[in-house]
């Protein structure tokens, strides 16, 4: 059975803490590939895209381009609407019964989860796969497979700020997707 990580955000943008988080799970479980997928509308965060859905997939496309272990994932965004990830998750199996997902979140979700929707359906589903981010605790009652991981205290929102005043986002994201941020005008470029 083909092992595939999951990993889902907002990537508005995608930066160095989403691969670095990615490959480190992919090394620590020999998974097979992992998929970043981008959602339309999560509804646990408020729904501010400063980039639109097609910039946000070109942004995931260009950081993940150099690593043959990486893919993108459309699948909510093509949806559009709400991303709840159970609903998401079902389709992801229905249509792909020969893999085993992992759904890789950060500490701050893995301390949510019991206000998730069909939680209880979703654990079923899939391997959670948790990793400890700055600030929050990551304990929940629901099984959740930990990978020690080197933390970094990066947000695609601190970015936003930076690049909307002017600052330095060098080494904080890919170069190929801050080329892109800039050729595009995005956040206040």
């Amino acid at each position: 059975m083909k092992k595939v990580g999951l990993l889902g955000g907002t990537f508005n943008p995608p930066h160095i803490g989403h691969l670095m988080m990615a490959n480190e799970v992919f090394h620590a479980l020999g998974l097979d590939e992992i998929r970043f997928m981008p959602n339309a509308l999560p509804p646990h965060k408020q729904a501010r895209h400063d980039a639109s859905d097609a910039y946000r997939l070109e942004m995931v496309k260009r950081a993940i381009h150099p690593y043959p272990q990486f893919r993108v994932e459309s699948y909510e965004v093509v949806k559009g609407g709400v991303s709840y990830s159970y609903e998401t998750l079902a389709a992801l199996c229905a249509r792909e019964p020969d893999v085993q997902f992992y759904f890789i979140i950060g500490g701050d979700m893995i301390d949510s989860l019991h206000t998730w929707y069909c939680i209880d359906e979703l654990v079923k589903l899939v391997q959670f796969v948790g990793v400890k981010r700055p600030s929050t605790e990551a304990r929940t009652e629901y099984p959740v497979l930990m990978v020690e991981v080197p933390q970094i205290d990066l947000s695609s929102t601190l970015i936003r700020e930076r690049l909307a005043t002017g600052g330095t986002v060098t080494f904080l994201l890919p170069e190929a997707v801050e080329t892109f941020i800039r050729e595009e005008g995005l956040y206040g470029t």
